[in-house]
C-alpha cells in the first residue's frame, strides 16, 4: 500500500492503471466483507475486514487521493490493532477458544475487553467522530466526486462493503459478548479480564482509535495542506478535494446510514429473529457455501497455480533438472567421469619402459604443441623417438 503511494508520481501519468486500481481495490473491499460476513473464527471475521479496508485504501490511490488512502492506513492500524488484541484478550480469558459460536454472555466477565472491542468496531464502522469515520467517508465522498465511471462503482461497491463491515462487526459483539453463553460452564466462570500488561495497550490504542482521525484530519485532508511535501504528487485535472465539499448532503450522509442499517439488522435478527438467520442459510446454501469457501478463490488458486507449480517443481524441476542434468553434468558425473578416467590412465602403468618413454614423447609433443612448436621441429622429435626405440 505505501509502494503504491510513494509511486504516485509515475501512476499519475498512467490514467489505465488508475482505473485498473480503483476496480481492484473496489473489488476488494466487497469481496472481503462478504467473506467476513459469514465466518466463525472470530480472528478471521478481523482479519477479512483488515482485507476489506486495504482495499478502500488501494481504490482511494486509484482516485488519485493518495494522502487519504495514507489517512485510512494510519487510522485503521489504532483501531484494527484494538481488535487483534482484544480477540486475543478474549481467547486468552475463554481458554484459547477461537469460534465466536462457542461464546455469548462475556459482558459481564469482560467488560473493559467489551469496551474495547466496541469502540473498535464502532470506529471501523465509520460512526461519526470516531477515527475511522474522517477517512473512510473522505474516501467514499472522493469517490463519488471524481464523477467518473470507475469512481462511481468504487463509491457504491465501498457503501455496500460499509453495509456489510456494520453487519458482521455487530454480529462479532452480539455473539461474543450479548448472546445467551454457549460455551462449557467451566470456560464460562473461569473466563475473566486480563491484567494490566494486556489491558493497559487496548486503552491506549483505545484513545487513538476516538481521537487521532480528529487530530490529524487537517494534516491529511486540509485543502493546502503541505505535511506530505513533494512526495505526492497528484495531476492538477485529478484534484477533486474541493468538489467533494459540495456533494449532496444525502450522498455524504448514506455511507452512515448503511452503517447504522447493517447494525441494525444485525442486532435485530440476531437477538430478535435468531430462526430467521437458520433460515437464510438453509434458504441460501450454496450462497452460504460459496460464501464460506471465499469465492472459492482458495480452490482456484490451488488447482491452477499451486497444482501446476508443484508438478513442474517434482517431474520437472527435481528428475529432469536436478536429478538429471545437473547431476550429469554436476557431482555425479565429473565423480564418474573421474573414476573412469583413473582406471583407463592406470592401465597404463605396465611397468615397460617404451610405454613410458612413449608416453613422455606424447606428453613433450602436446606440451610443444600447445606452446606454437614447429611442424619441422615435430618431425624432428619423432625421427629421435624412432631411433630411441629401435
Amino acid at each position: 500500500m505505501f509502494l503504491v503511494i510513494r509511486f504516485s508520481p509515475l501512476l499519475e501519468y498512467s490514467p489505465n492503471t488508475l482505473v485498473l486500481i480503483t476496480i481492484a481495490g473496489a473489488s476488494t473491499a466487497f469481496f472481503a466483507a462478504t467473506v467476513g460476513l459469514v465466518q466463525n473464527d472470530i480472528k478471521k471475521v478481523i482479519a477479512y475486514s483488515t482485507c476489506s479496508q486495504l482495499g478502500y485504501m488501494l481504490f482511494a490511490c486509484g482516485i488519485s487521493n493518495y494522502s487519504v488512502g495514507l489517512f485510512h492506513l494510519f487510522n485503521h492500524a489504532f483501531f484494527k490493532a484494538l481488535l487483534f488484541l482484544s480477540a486475543g484478550s478474549i481467547i486468552h480469558a475463554i481458554a484459547d477458544e477461537q469460534d465466536m459460536r462457542r461464546y455469548g454472555g462475556l459482558i459481564k466477565s469482560l467488560p473493559l475487553t467489551y469496551s474495547m472491542v466496541l469502540i473498535g468496531s464502532l470506529s471501523l464502522m465509520g460512526f461519526p467522530f470516531m477515527t475511522g469515520f474522517y477517512s473512510k467517508d473522505a474516501i467514499l465522498e472522493l469517490a463519488y466526486a471524481s464523477y467518473s465511471a470507475h469512481g462511481t462503482f468504487a463509491h457504491w461497491l465501498g457503501t455496500l462493503a460499509a453495509f456489510l463491515t456494520a453487519f458482521y462487526s455487530t454480529r462479532l459483539i452480539y455473539l461474543t459478548f450479548i448472546a445467551d453463553s454457549n460455551t462449557t460452564q467451566t470456560n464460562f466462570k473461569n473466563s475473566h479480564e486480563n491484567p494490566a500488561a494486556m489491558s493497559v495497550p487496548l486503552v491506549i490504542l483505545a484513545f487513538g482509535a476516538i481521537f487521532f482521525g480528529y487530530i490529524f484530519r487537517d494534516a491529511f485532508l486540509g485543502l493546502g495542506s503541505d505535511f506530505f511535501g513533494a512526495s505526492i504528487y497528484v495531476s492538477p485535472e485529478n484534484i477533486n478535494l474541493a468538489e467533494a465539499e459540495f456533494i449532496s448532503p444525502l450522498i455524504k450522509w448514506t455511507p452512515v446510514l448503511i452503517s447504522f442499517l447493517g447494525a441494525g439488522s444485525a442486532f435485530g435478527l440476531y437477538h430478535f429473529a435468531p430462526s430467521a438467520i437458520v433460515n437464510l442459510k438453509l434458504g441460501f446454501r450454496p450462497l452460504y457455501i460459496f460464501l464460506s469457501n471465499k469465492w472459492h478463490f482458495d480452490s482456484i488458486y490451488n488447482h491452477f497455480i499451486v497444482k501446476p507449480i508443484i508438478f513442474w517443481g517434482h517431474n520437472v524441476s527435481y528428475k529432469i533438472i536436478d536429478r538429471g542434468v545437473i547431476e550429469y553434468i554436476g557431482p555425479t558425473g565429473i565423480l564418474k567421469l573421474i573414476k573412469n578416467l583413473s582406471v583407463k590412465l592406470s592401465g597404463l602403468q605396465a611397468g615397460y619402459v617404451y610405454n613410458y618413454a612413449l608416453t613422455m614423447f606424447l606428453g613433450s609433443t602436446i606440451f610443444l604443441i600447445l606452446l606454437k612448436t614447429s611442424f619441422s621441429e615435430v618431425i624432428v622429435l619423432i625421427c629421435m623417438y624412432i631411433l630411441l626405440i629401435s
